[in-house]
């Protein structure tokens, strides 16, 4: 089959295209240090659920960034449905550009979107893009416990070779420039409840279909979540609250 968009298929409408719940946006967002001075920059914003509560919450322009075009329609629609589409402007922009694009960022947020170019080549050039005293959000993917299951072990140094644990996320995070000000590790029902749930039930009709890319994405999608089962607590995403030094 021509013309067919394996990442719309199978991501397309969704609420959200990673891990992360409404009240852990908000909890990370309590604990800035003082009022967001400077542009404001979701990158990687996906389909737009964190996107709708930095603007609800913040009352002010978010720059919501991705390079899909799909998801900023998304984000779009969901914005002027829910009464926020004078606070949100998309770009359909790669999240390595954002130096090129802004230049006076006082809150660079990222949910589960900064491994795509690497934890730490992310860090060092939005640091490029920071105000004195910037802060970022993001969240990244990262080891709790040691050993991990060998299963699980596998499978993510197969997919995302780069993670580590918490003390090597914060290493790094201090060798781009950055304080570490605060931590928060996304909870299981983080994962199930709105990310993985959804996705499973679209994998597994999509496990079927005409196009083999298609039929590849909703495999890998599926193994996925059962290597999340039988993960334990072993890993999960970890938020990192970092200020520009």
């Amino acid at each position: 089959m021509s013309g067919v968009d394996p990442i719309e298929l199978i991501y397309g409408g969704l609420d959200q295209l990673g891990p992360g719940s409404d009240a852990d946006t908000r909890l990370m967002l309590e604990r800035l240090p003082g009022p967001v001075a400077g542009e404001v920059v979701d990158a990687g914003c996906g389909t737009g659920r964190q996107t709708l509560v930095l603007a609800q919450s913040l009352r002010r322009t978010v720059h919501a960034l991705d390079n899909h075009a799909p998801f900023l329609e998304d984000v779009e629609r969901r914005a002027a449905d829910a009464g926020l589409d004078e606070f949100v402007r998309t770009h359909c922009l790669d999240m390595a550009d954002i130096p090129a694009r802004f230049q006076d960022v006082g809150l660079l947020w990222s949910e589960g979107a900064a491994y795509s170019i690497g934890f730490d080549r992310a860090l060092a050039l939005w640091r490029t893009a920071l105000r004195p005293q910037g802060m970022i959000v993001a969240s990244e993917l990262t080891w709790l416990e040691s050993p991990a299951p060998v299963e699980v072990r596998a499978f993510w140094e197969k997919h995302y070779p780069a993670m580590r644990d918490d003390a090597g996320n914060r290493a790094a995070a201090e060798r781009a420039g950055f304080l570490v000000t605060g931590t928060h590790v996304l909870s299981r029902s983080a994962w199930l409840d709105g990310y993985y749930g959804p996705l499973e039930v679209r994998s597994k009709v999509l496990a079927e279909h005409d196009n083999a890319d298609v039929r590849a994405l909703a495999a890998e999608n599926l193994e996925e979540i059962e290597v999340f089962r039988r993960a334990g607590n072993s890993y999960s995403y970890v938020f990192y609250l970092l200020q520009k030094a």
